[in-house]
């Protein structure tokens, strides 16, 4: 089994920036695809950027340009670089690895 935490959350005026951490109990190196999810209030969770085994990635429509998903196998840790953040990017923010593990949460709110 392996256990995700997710750190980095926080509030942030709008054009402003934040990095998600997800750090895994083991080794994650094997285990793809590597992805964030997001879910605002009222919302489906929806996919917001995903890291395929062969390196190639995908991000949702609203956030190219200005996320960026990046991994760190030698400390078992995903990455979310979020840049130029808007109002609408607020949710809570999941890291999910493979096709069963998921993270706890980490609350992004982006103030006007």
């Amino acid at each position: 089994q392996v256990q995700l935490v997710e750190s980095g959350g926080g509030l942030v005026q709008a054009g402003g920036s934040l990095r998600l951490s997800c750090a895994a109990s083991g080794s994650i190196f094997s285990i793809n695809p590597k992805a964030w999810y997001r879910q605002a209030p009222g919302k489906q969770r929806e996919a917001v950027a995903t890291r395929w085994s062969d390196g190639s990635t995908n991000y949702a429509d609203s956030v190219k340009g200005r996320f960026i998903i990046s991994r760190d196998n030698a400390r078992n840790t995903i990455y979310l670089q979020m840049n130029n953040l808007k109002p609408e990017d607020t949710a809570v923010y999941y890291c999910k690895i493979g096709f069963a593990y998921w993270g706890q949460g980490t609350q992004v709110t982006v103030s006007s």
